[in-house]
This record gives structure tokens, C-alpha cells and sequence, in this order.
């Protein structure tokens, strides 16, 4: 969607975070010069204080509100975020929390990489919604039944080869769960596997720390 709205929203400190985004709702609030029109779909570029991780989240205007005196002409609007940003918006509690950057063997990341994997079809070319230590969320309009074991390609922006994964499918999601639909993947790795998962991770979480992942890696 080329004409989509987009606001970089950098918040100086962790506690600015806690300020701007209802977990009851989930919803951000956000004073903008210049609003969207309430329905409007909006991108919104995420940085939580110094060294922050960038993340990409995407929601909807569905309400404008007067901003306080100090913010002067500026416009008050609530963004609901959907439920496929849901990964993203723990990750970024998480980081608010403390730790869970730091916290590699449970650490989940959002990121929106290409994957290959074999389907009943034959190869079938997807994207992953995360990817953690533990297994992988592919995006499927028709997922595989649960414990079909599988293989697959995942393709990591700064790597010539993809990164050669196998697992077991251990929950799915229908377009009727009202979810971004697909499947979860539990990975079974050898220890090789493992460890080249591990060092893969490693990058990943560094270019989500320093902001050199590209965009279609955002989400």
C-alpha cells in the first residue's frame, strides 16, 4: 500500500512507552500535527529509548481527540493495533521490562522473513510473522495439520545462503480465528542445527537493535 501513513515514533525512555500504548485496548496514543482521518490505516516506526530495537507496527485511526494545551494545535488520535501485531507489541514489552533482549533462550523476534518449505503440493514460498530459539510462525493461508513434520528454508537478509531448518507443526491458525492465519513450527535441530539458529539469532537481534534491517523485515 504505497499511500499508507506513516509517524516515526521515537520515545526517549522506556517509561514513554507505558505512556502511549493501553494494553487493555490495544492502543496507541499518539499526538500528531497533522492526522490521518479516523479510518486510515497507519505504520508506525517504533524506537524505545537509547539503543532501542526499531519495530514496525501497523494499525488503524478509529478515533481523534483533543491533545492537552501544551501540544498546541496538535491532535490527539487512537490507534488500534491488531491482533497480528500482537508478537511485536510483546516484544516491546519485553524490552521496556528489561532483559528479554538479553534472554537468549527465550527470546522471540519480529521479524518478517521469506520461507521456503515443502507443502503437500511441493515447495511452497511464504513469510514467517517471528522466529524464536524455540520455532518459527510461518503465515499460511492453509496450514499443514498439526505434527507434520516438515523442512524449510529460511532466507536472512544478510546471508548468501538460507538457513536450513526442520520441525514439527504444533498449533495452526485459521483465517477464522480472526489471526493472522498459519501455523507454528517447534523446531527439531541437531546440535549443529541448534547452533547455527543460535548465531542467526544473534544477527537478527542486532539488526533489530541498530536499525539496519531493511523494511521488509519489519513487518
Amino acid at each position: 500500500m504505497t499511500d499508507l501513513a506513516r509517524i516515526d515514533l521515537r520515545l526517549a525512555t522506556e517509561a514513554d512507552w507505558l505512556k502511549v500504548f493501553d494494553p487493555r485496548e490495544a492502543t496507541l496514543r499518539l499526538v500528531v500535527a497533522e492526522p490521518p482521518a479516523v479510518g486510515d490505516a497507519l505504520r508506525i516506526d517504533v524506537v524505545v529509548g537509547v539503543g532501542g530495537p526499531l519495530v514496525v507496527l501497523r494499525g488503524e485511526i478509529v478515533d481523534h481527540q483533543a491533545a492537552e494545551p501544551d501540544d498546541g494545535d496538535a491532535t490527539l488520535v487512537i490507534v488500534a493495533l491488531g491482533q497480528s501485531e500482537r508478537e511485536k507489541i510483546n516484544y516491546v514489552n519485553g524490552f521496556v521490562r528489561g532483559g528479554m533482549l538479553n534472554l537468549r533462550e527465550r527470546r522471540r523476534l519480529p521479524v518478517r522473513l521469506k520461507v521456503t518449505y515443502g507443502g503437500t503440493a511441493g515447495p511452497v514460498d511464504s513469510v514467517c510473522r517471528d522466529i524464536s530459539d524455540d520455532g518459527i510462525f510461518i503465515v499460511a493461508e492453509r496450514p499443514l495439520p498439526e505434527a507434520t513434520k516438515l523442512h524449510m528454508f529460511v532466507h536472512l537478509p544478510s546471508a548468501a545462503q538460507p538457513l536450513q531448518l526442520a520441525g514439527t507443526v504444533s498449533h495452526t491458525v485459521v483465517p477464522a480465528d480472526d489471526d493472522v492465519p498459519g501455523m507454528g513450527i517447534t523446531f527439531t535441530l541437531d546440535a549443529p542445527g541448534a547452533a547455527a539458529l543460535r548465531a542467526a539469532l544473534d544477527q537478527l537481534e542486532a539488526q533489530l537493535a541498530d536499525g539496519s534491517l531493511p523494511p521488509t523485515s519489519l513487518g
